[in-house]
C-alpha cells in the first residue's frame, strides 16, 4: 500500500506539471529541450511539495518505534495456559504502521536524487538554455557560443567566491572542513539565498491571495479592474505592432540588399521564416533574384548584425503574437463581466449572453450547466463562496504569520503548525498528519508559486497562459521553483518542529533534513538568519495591505490599479470606450453575417431552380458549344492574358467616360462586373460586397 501511495502521488504530480507547462508553454512551437527542461523542474518542484508529508508521517513512525525498543519491557498480565503455566502477556504499544509508510533507505536516495538534479538545473543547466534560447544564431555552434560568452560573468562569480572560501580553509588552520561539511555549507549558501526571495514573496502571497478572492465577489471592481488593463494592454499592443513594423523594414532592407547568391543569404532565408506569413508574402513579391550582388559597389550586413537583427525577430513576433491573444481574451473577459452586471438585476432568472459563447463539448455539462444553473451560479453564489473562501484564506494567513513569529520557541510551543502536528503525534493519527502537512505546505506553495507566475519584469520575464510564455520566462520560472522549494520545505518543517535545528531535541530527523546535513557547520546561520529573518514576513504583509509597494511604482511612472487615483480613473473611462467600440464592431459583424445567411436562404435556392430549368429547356447544342467554349476560354485565357487586358483597355478608351480623379482606377479588370453610376462609380451587384460594410 505504501509503494501505491507513493507511485500515485509520482504520476499525478507528473501529469500536475504537464497541465500547468501546458496551458502557459506552446508545445508546438517552442524547442523540445526548453519544455523538457522547464517539465522537469516543475515536477521535481511539486514532488517534493507532494512527497514531504510522506515523509513526515514516516519519521513520527520510526521515532515511536525507537522509543518502543529503547524504553524497558512493559508490564505484564499473567495468564493460566492449557498446561496451567502462568505465561506473561505483554501489553500491546500503541506505534502502528501507516498505510503509507515508505521502507527504510528509499527517502533518503530519493530526496537526494530529486534535491541535487533540481540544483543542477537551477544553477548550471537552467541558465545556459536561457542564454541559448534567447541567442539569436543560426547555427547550433553559434548558439551555444553565445551562451557560454553570456553566463561566463555569471559562472565565474560562483568559482571566485568558492576558490576564495576554500583559500581562507587551507589559510586558517583552525578550520579542518572535510567533504560533508563543504557540502553542507555549499547548501546552506543555496538555502540562504532562497529564504531570502521566499520571505519576500510569501509576505505578498499571505494578503494578495485572500484580497483577491474578496475583491472577486465585487463585480463592480472587477469590472473596473478590466476596463484598466484594456486600456493599458491597448498601449502595450500598439508598441507592439509598432515595434514589430520597425523590425519588418529591417528586415525588408537587408532581403533587398543580399541577394540570392550572397554568402549570407541562408541567415536571410532563416530570419525570413520567423516573420508573420503575411509579411513573408510582401517580401516576396518584391524580391528580384537576377541582379547579382556586387561587393564592392554595396555595403552588406555582417553576420553579427544579423545575428543580432534574428534575436529581435523573434522577440518583436513574439510579443505582438502574445499580446493579440492577450487582447481577444481580455475582450471575452470583459463582455462576461457586462453580462453577469445586467443579468443580476433580470426578473427570469435565465442567464442571457450579448454574444452566443461556443457550446461546451461535454454534453453532461450541456446538459446540467443550463442558464438557469449559470444564473445562480454567477450572480448568486460565486460571490458569496468567493467571501466565504476569502475569510477561509485569511485565517490561514494570520496562522502562517503566527507561527513564522513563533515557531523558534520550544517551550511552550507556540507555532500552531507544531501544536497541530503534536497533538496527531500523541494519538499517531498518520492520516490527520498527513492531511495537515499537505494542507499546510499545499498553501505555502500557493502563496509563493503564484506569486512568481504573477510578478512581471517589464517583458523579460511574464507568465502569460493561454500557451504565450516565451522560451526565456519558462525557464525563469523554472529557475526560480527549484531555488525556492527547499527553503519552502525547511521553513515548513521549522514551524512544526520536525526540524531538530529548530527544536534542540534529539530526535530522528526527517529524510529531507538529513540530505540537509548539520547546520552546525555554519552556527550564525542555522542560530541567526534562519530564525529571525521569517519575521520580517510580518512588515511585508502590512506594507502588501496598506499596496505600498503598487503606490511606489505608481510614483515611477509604472501605472498600477488604484481607486483613489486620477490617472486609474482616465485609464477607466478609456478602457471603457474601447470595449464599447469592440462590443459595436463585434454586432456590426454578427449582424453581416445574420443578413448574407437571410440573403442565401431566401434567393440561393431561387437562384438553383432557375439555373437548373434553363440548363434543362436549352438547347443541347447551344450548351455543347457553350461548354466547349468555356474550356477553351480557361484552357488559353492565362495565356493570352496581356492580349485581352490590351484588348479591354481599347475599348474602354473608345467609349466617353465621365472622369472623377477620386475614383479613377488603372486596371479596368476590377470594375468589369458590375453596374456603372455617375461620377465614375460602379455598385456590385454580389450579395457578398452588398454586405461587406455592414
Amino acid at each position: 500500500m505504501s509503494s501505491a501511495a507513493l507511485g500515485l502521488e509520482i504520476v499525478f504530480v507528473f501529469f500536475l506539471a504537464l497541465f500547468l507547462l501546458h496551458r502557459y508553454g506552446d508545445f508546438k512551437k517552442q524547442h523540445r529541450l526548453v519544455i523538457v527542461g522547464t517539465l522537469l523542474a516543475w515536477y521535481l518542484c511539486f514532488l517534493i511539495v507532494f512527497i514531504l508529508p510522506l515523509d513526515v508521517s514516516t519519521t513520527i513512525y520510526n521515532r515511536c518505534r525507537h522509543a518502543a525498543a529503547n524504553s524497558s519491557p512493559p508490564e505484564s498480565s499473567n495468564s493460566t495456559g492449557s498446561y496451567g503455566i502462568i505465561s506473561p502477556v505483554p501489553r500491546q504499544h500503541p506505534c502502528f504502521k501507516p498505510w503509507s509508510y515508505i521502507p527504510d533507505g528509499i527517502m533518503p536516495i530519493f530526496w537526494r536524487v530529486v534535491y541535487w538534479t533540481s540544483q543542477f538545473l537551477t544553477w548550471i543547466l537552467l541558465p545556459f538554455m536561457q542564454s541559448y534560447a534567447r541567442s539569436g544564431g543560426f547555427s547550433i555552434t553559434g548558439k551555444i557560443k553565445t551562451a557560454l560568452i553570456e553566463n561566463a560573468i555569471y559562472y565565474g562569480t560562483y568559482l571566485l567566491i568558492f576558490g576564495a572560501f576554500l583559500i581562507y580553509v587551507a589559510v586558517n588552520p583552525r578550520l579542518h572542513l572535510e567533504w560533508n561539511q563543504l557540502q553542507t555549507i555549499g547548501i546552506a549558501a543555496a538555502n540562504t539565498w532562497g529564504l531570502f526571495l521566499l520571505v519576500l514573496l510569501l509576505g505578498y502571497g499571505l494578503v494578495e491571495i485572500p484580497r483577491s478572492y474578496w475583491n472577486g465577489a465585487k463585480r463592480g471592481y472587477l469590472l473596473m479592474k478590466t476596463y484598466f488593463k484594456a486600456a493599458k494592454l491597448m498601449t502595450e499592443k500598439a508598441d507592439a505592432e509598432e515595434n514589430l513594423e520597425d523590425v519588418m523594414e529591417e528586415v525588408r532592407k537587408v532581403n533587398e540588399s543580399i541577394k540570392y547568391n550572397h554568402p549570407l543569404r541562408k541567415c536571410v532565408d532563416t530570419i525570413l521564416k520567423k516573420c508573420p506569413i503575411e509579411y513573408q508574402e510582401k517580401m516576396g513579391r518584391n524580391m528580384d533574384d537576377y541582379e547579382d550582388f556586387d561587393e564592392k559597389r554595396n555595403t552588406y550586413p555582417s553576420e553579427k548584425s544579423l545575428v543580432k537583427l534574428h534575436k529581435q525577430v523573434i522577440y518583436s513576433v513574439q510579443r505582438h503574437h502574445r499580446t493579440q491573444v492577450q487582447w481577444q481574451i481580455l475582450l471575452e473577459q470583459a463582455f462576461y463581466l457586462e453580462d453577469v452586471a445586467k443579468n443580476e438585476t433580470s426578473a427570469t432568472r435565465q442567464f442571457v449572453y450579448t454574444f452566443q459563447p461556443p457550446e461546451p463539448e461535454n454534453r453532461f455539462i450541456q446538459y446540467f450547466y443550463n442558464p438557469k444553473v449559470e444564473w445562480y451560479w454567477e450572480c448568486l453564489l460565486r460571490p458569496w463562496f468567493y467571501r466565504i473562501l476569502a475569510v477561509v484564506l485569511s485565517i490561514f494567513s494570520v496562522i502562517v504569520v503566527w507561527s513564522e513569529c513563533t515557531f523558534f520557541s520550544t517551550t511552550p510551543v507556540l507555532s500552531l503548525f507544531a501544536v497541530f502536528i503534536q497533538l496527531a503525534e500523541k494519538t499517531y493519527n498518520y492520516i490527520y498528519i498527513e492531511i495537515a502537512c499537505f494542507l499546510s505546505i499545499f498553501f505555502l506553495s500557493i502563496c509563493v508559486y503564484s506569486t512568481v507566475f504573477r510578478i512581471r519584469v517589464f517583458n523579460y520575464y511574464y507568465l502569460a497562459s493561454h500557451h504565450q510564455t516565451d522560451a526565456y520566462s519558462l525557464l525563469f520560472s523554472g529557475m526560480l521553483f527549484c531555488r525556492l522549494t527547499p527553503p519552502l520545505c525547511l521553513n515548513f518543517l521549522g514551524l512544526t518542529h520536525m526540524d531538530s535545528s529548530i527544536s534542540h531535541q534529539n530526535t530522528q530527523p526527517t529524510a529531507y533534513t538529513s540530505i540537509m546535513g548539520s547546520m552546525k557547520v555554519l552556527s550564525f546561520i542555522a542560530d541567526g538568519f534562519y530564525i529571525y529573518y521569517p519575521m520580517l514576513v510580518v512588515i511585508l504583509c502590512i506594507a502588501t495591505y496598506f499596496s505600498l509597494g503598487t503606490r511606489c511604482l505608481n510614483l515611477l511612472g509604472f501605472q498600477q490599479f488604484m481607486g483613489d487615483n486620477d490617472m486609474t480613473s482616465d485609464l477607466i473611462d478609456e478602457g471603457k470606450e474601447l470595449i464599447k467600440r469592440e462590443k459595436r464592431k463585434r454586432q456590426r459583424q454578427e449582424e453581416g453575417e445574420n443578413r448574407r445567411r437571410e440573403w442565401k436562404e431566401r434567393y440561393g435556392h431561387n437562384r438553383e431552380d432557375s439555373t437548373r430549368n434553363r440548363n434543362v429547356h436549352s438547347d443541347p447544342k447551344e450548351s455543347n458549344f457553350s461548354a466547349s467554349n468555356t474550356t477553351w476560354s480557361s484552357k488559353y485565357t492565362r495565356a493570352n492574358n496581356r492580349t485581352e487586358r490590351d484588348r479591354i483597355e481599347l475599348l474602354q478608351d473608345a467609349e466617353p467616360l465621365d472622369f472623377n480623379a477620386e475614383t479613377f482606377n488603372d486596371d479596368p479588370l476590377e470594375s468589369e462586373s458590375g453596374r456603372y453610376q455617375p461620377g465614375g462609380r460602379y455598385l456590385s451587384m454580389s450579395s457578398s460586397i452588398i454586405f461587406e460594410d455592414i
